[in-house]
């Protein structure tokens, strides 16, 4: 295939982005040792039949080290993305869905991204950064960190006992160098709390050296904290697959429409959301199955129950916790 090529040398690579111009070039650094390498060189085989006005380039990454020294390529197989000559996307491993969804988004006419789609990317950025009150951007996850930095600091933030969710920039290059921009921070690991930038490794040291840090940080609470807070919420808190809006099973479906029947106001929570408390109220309440009622931070029960206390008349008064 006239798209599916190779680079041997640096001059090779740098021709091959240049006749591409404008249209999307995705390279393949790749080792001859690494079984997983071999496969994905079939995956963008299959992708270059798929889409003819693509550059697939494959490059070992060893054997032209001028090129995998410029781009950081620490592990193979990694994959950039470019456009008119520069990066404008990266995923490191072996990940075939990953890798087909970035090329189906970027092989598109026209040209790389600009002025125009930066108010977009800024958007992603804040809710990314306000995913949770304290969001740290590392290499890797908090249970696998992929550098030095992001284990020191992940190392911190469990030692002091910081509640926090993470983000792996190795997996999205579009939010690693937006994210520079945005914060003015030039490096990773960066740590935000409530939206705001506290700063990275250093700062982050010289916050648990002063004993500041369990102060600007929220601290992990239990599970069972958490439940518990989760179920007062409101006075009527229903545990349901999907929301008021879209039920996502029939067993909530059927609740809703009885309790939006009842006249009484409530709150949802959407289990497939959050893993941990699906799993986590089962054994809280001792209730295997969704949904699960609670009134005034007590189990009512299932549909079952539900329907039964409508029958019997009952359920406008538990609701109101008058029974």
């Amino acid at each position: 295939m006239a798209n599916l090529v190779e680079a041997t040398s640096q001059k090779q690579f740098e021709e091959f982005l240049t006749k591409a111009g404008k249209c999307l070039t995705v390279v393949h650094f790749h080792a001859a040792w690494a079984p997983q390498c071999g496969q994905m060189n079939e995956v963008m085989a299959e992708l270059a039949k798929e889409h003819t006005g693509t550059t697939f380039l494959k490059l070992e990454a060893e054997a032209v080290p001028e090129v995998s020294e410029k781009y950081e390529i620490s592990s193979v197989p990694t994959f950039l993305f470019f456009k008119a000559g520069e990066k404008v996307d990266r995923l490191d491993g072996a990940h075939a869905a990953e890798l087909t969804k970035k090329v189906q988004r970027l092989a598109v006419n026209g040209s790389p991204a600009g002025a125009a789609e930066v108010p977009d990317l800024n958007e992603r950025l804040k809710k990314l950064i306000n995913a949770a009150p304290c969001m740290l951007f590392m290499k890797g996850s908090s249970q696998e960190p992929r550098c030095g930095f992001s284990r020191q600091i992940v190392g911190l933030l469990k030692e002091h006992n910081i509640q926090f969710s993470s983000f792996d920039i190795l997996s999205d290059e579009e939010v690693r160098q937006g994210l520079k921009t945005f914060s003015n921070w030039p490096t990773f690991p960066q740590l935000y709390v409530n939206g705001d930038l506290v700063g990275g490794l250093d700062i982050v040291k010289e916050l648990a050296a002063s004993g500041e840090l369990e102060n600007t940080c929220p601290k992990a609470v239990s599970l069972e904290q958490r439940l518990k807070t989760v179920i007062n919420q409101s006075p009527v808190m229903l545990f349901m697959k999907g929301n008021k809006e879209a039920a996502r099973c029939g067993f909530s479906r059927q609740i809703l429409e009885i309790l939006n029947g009842s006249g009484v106001d409530y709150g949802t929570f959407d289990i497939l959301q959050d893993e941990e408390v699906r799993q986590g109220l089962k054994t809280y309440s001792n209730w295997p199955t969704y949904p699960q009622l609670y009134v005034k931070g007590e189990l009512i029960g299932g549909l079952d129950i539900v329907k039964e206390l409508k029958e019997s008349g009952e359920l406008v008064s538990v609701l109101k916790g008058e029974s």
